[in-house]
Parts: C-alpha cells; sequence; structure tokens
C-alpha cells in the first residue's frame, strides 16, 4: 500500500487482532478523553468488518523496525459523485505518540485519498483539547474550517469538535 522511511502503511486485517487489541488495551489512559478505541474480540471483528465496506477504508501504520503496530487510521462515511469526501479518523498507540510515525503514516493516508481512492475531500472532527492530533492534521495541511458544539458522542458525552479539513486541491509541501 504504501511505505516512508519509517512506517508501513497497510490495510487493517484479520491477522493484526491480537496485537492490535493488546496496543490499543494499553493506550485506554492516552486515548479516554479523546476516542473510544477497539479493546475485545468482537469490537475488533465488528471494525474489520466496517472497514471492509465500500465506504470505509482502514490502515495500519506499522512501525518498519520491529514491525510494531503504531496506529491506525480510517477514512468512514465515503461519499462520491459530485461530493468525494470522506471522514478521517485515527489514533496512536501508546509508545507510538509524538515519534511522527502517525503524520508519516497520514501522509501517506492523504496521498491514496487524493490518488487512487480519488477523493477531493478529507475531514478530520477533533476535540478543541486535543492538541497533539491539531497538530497532527495542521502539520499535514489541513485548515479548520469551524467548530461544531456537541458534535460526537464520545464515552457517554456530548462532545465539541473544531473541524479540519483538506482538499485535494490544496498546495501541500512535499511529503518526506
Amino acid at each position: 500500500m504504501g511505505m516512508t522511511r519509517r512506517v508501513v502503511l497497510r490495510p487493517l486485517a484479520p491477522v493484526d487482532e491480537a496485537e492490535f487489541l493488546r496496543r490499543a488495551r494499553a493506550s485506554r489512559e492516552l486515548h479516554d478523553a479523546w476516542v473510544t478505541t477497539t479493546t475485545t474480540p468482537a469490537a475488533f471483528r465488528a471494525l474489520l468488518a466496517r472497514m471492509s465496506r465500500s465506504n470505509c477504508r482502514g490502515f495500519v501504520v506499522e512501525r518498519r523496525a520491529g514491525h510494531e503496530i503504531a496506529g491506525f487510521i480510517a477514512i468512514s462515511e465515503i461519499v462520491m459523485g459530485i461530493f468525494r469526501s470522506g471522514y478521517l479518523g485515527y489514533y496512536a498507540f501508546a509508545g507510538f505518540e509524538r515519534q511522527g510515525l502517525m503524520r508519516e503514516g497520514l501522509e501517506r493516508v492523504i496521498r491514496e485519498a487524493f490518488g487512487p481512492m480519488r477523493l477531493h475531500r478529507l475531514e478530520a472532527n477533533i476535540q478543541p483539547g486535543n492538541r497533539a492530533s491539531i497538530a497532527l492534521v495542521k502539520a499535514c495541511g489541513f485548515q479548520r474550517e469551524g467548530y461544531s458544539p456537541r458534535y460526537l458522542k464520545i464515552r457517554g458525552r456530548w462532545r465539541d469538535h473544531e473541524r479540519w479539513a483538506l482538499r485535494a486541491d490544496t498546495p501541500r509541501r512535499k511529503s518526506r
């Protein structure tokens, strides 16, 4: 699918289940306020089934050195036709955060989305306090488009989100 200097980007697969679940469980504290991750075999199978639908794509960000799963990136609710858009979701696993691995992975996903997938727009909705996530999309060229109060229900509460987007025609710097 794609490779950079430090990561391999590939589709989520059944063989990833044990490592994915182990890393997700070990990352609960890291993700607690921001996202609900997949931590059970049934939830993993449901994620895998969802990512195999035509309107979703799920990618494992694997660190090349050691072949370890560093994170997960999904494009969901993909709409083609005159819209050509999808929603972006992602998370790093504990021990791999703040190393630039997710940035390399996201840059590969962007190339996939605006290349072979032929999307025009990617949108990421991020809680305002999630500085690391905001820094990631900014570094990849996303622009803040707005603010959505009580936008997504996470951990039983409706949470405000900032809306960040990137279009295929937005000038970007050369990737690594």
